[in-house]
């Protein structure tokens, strides 16, 4: 059975799905592995590398695959020109690309959205979005670090004493833990927020402040925040703005996904903040946490400079192509059986994980908040006439 991995075509993405180093455990399965010709360039993963490592190379990798892996979805073109019944891996945002979902139903493509994969722990190791958030987070800080005009951590010199800069992260999930991580190695005090309970214990244990609210915790599914009414939302802005103001650096991280990201911090907040302060948004492409950020733009908000991410964990292509690969190898593992003797690309359908992850199949849209979101409500089975005769006589 083939694997071809296909070539990035959304402008500024520079990450690849599979690396070389992971070649050899797609071979080891039983599996021929192609890669579009140039895929890996923007990474710094060359075609020869991928040759060395046991892959073929060409602009002919996808025809005849079984399964194709990218990161972000394929074209319209591409998946009208798969054959039926072949499998696709990769991040699949549903909720916008409604009329890719309907193509790869159409064409009768198995497809798989990565950022669906249960978060239960036996996917762990195919959680596509903690990896890439591992890399965002890492991101927001250095960005912090790099755009703040002043240092870090605290200096003592025979001239006088710099003081550290202070950091409030908003966000405690994986990307906002590793912002927290980073801006403390590199020396800042920082402060940290998160509606759940259990995020204070994880932003201590990084020697962080938790900042304490006195507001109800919103713990929901999967790990995520549950969402919160206006009014609530309207009282936790009120209580962070001092810690706001107070701050050199304000990185937010709050996103739940397919889902806009919920607006933590208004344009009169930002304005409260120092001359030369900075704001780095993460959740900037989904609708921003900080009122006035733009995806991919550094705007100036008050005294602040604003910076809104953009495909961050691509601004890190070679750690971010590293830890998916990993996602993608580890999910493939878990989709190839023993059939007729020979290992072969044939995932359990009755597996929670396989099923979750799973977006079209058959000529049906499997996924069903996505189904629904398509093609309507389902319609209500039709009543059997005996019973309902039954029912009027009784009457």
């Amino acid at each position: 059975m083939k694997i071809a991995v296909a070539r990035e075509t959304r402008t500024g993405e520079s990450r690849v799905a599979l690396v070389p180093e992971l070649v050899g455990k797609l071979t080891a399965l039983g599996y021929d592995v192609a890669v579009e010709t140039g895929a890996g360039a923007g990474a710094q993963y060359f075609d020869e590398d991928y040759v060395e490592a046991g892959a073929t190379v060409g602009e002919d990798a996808l025809a005849e695959a079984d399964v194709v892996v990218s990161v972000n979805p394929l074209d319209s073109r591409v998946v009208r020109a798969l054959p039926e019944g072949t499998a696709t891996v990769s991040f699949l945002p549903t909720n916008t690309v409604p009329e890719l979902v309907v193509d790869l139903r159409d064409c009768g493509v198995t497809s798989f959205a990565m950022e669906l994969v249960p978060r239960i722990s036996r996917a762990q190791s195919m959680d596509a979005l903690s990896s890439q958030a591992l890399v965002a987070g890492y991101r927001c800080a250095v960005v912090a670090a790099g755009l703040l005009r002043r240092f870090f951590p605290l200096n003592m010199t025979a001239a006088g004493t710099v003081p550290p800069a202070e950091v409030v992260v908003l966000g405690a999930g994986v990307a906002g833990l590793q912002a927290i991580a980073t801006a403390r190695r590199l020396g800042a005090v920082v402060k940290a927020y998160d509606v759940r309970a259990a995020a204070g214990e994880e932003i201590r244990s990084l020697g962080a402040q938790f900042i304490e609210l006195e507001l109800e915790t919103l713990e929901g599914s999967g790990g995520y925040a549950r969402e919160m009414t206006e009014n609530r939302a309207e009282r936790q802005r009120e209580l962070l703005t001092p810690y706001i103001a107070a701050a050199d650096a304000l990185i937010t991280t709050a996103a739940v996904p397919g889902r806009t990201a919920p607006l933590l911090v208004t344009a009169d907040m930002v304005e409260q903040m120092k001359p030369g302060s900075v704001v780095v948004d993460l959740a900037a492409e989904t609708g921003g946490n900080v009122e006035g950020s733009v995806a991919g733009e550094v705007v100036r908000v008050g005294h602040a400079q604003v910076w809104g991410g953009n495909n961050v964990p691509s601004q890190l292509p070679q750690p971010a192509s590293k830890l998916y690969a990993q996602n993608i190898v580890n999910i493939i593992t878990l989709m190839t059986r023993e059939t007729d003797g020979e290992q072969a690309f044939d995932p359990d359908f009755e597996d929670e994980i396989v099923i979750g992850s799973c977006v079209t199949r058959g000529g049906e849209i499997r996924h069903e908040p996505t189904r629904e979101a398509i093609e309507g409500p389902r319609e209500p089975a039709p009543a059997d006439p005996g019973t309902a005769d039954q029912e009027g006589a009784g009457a």
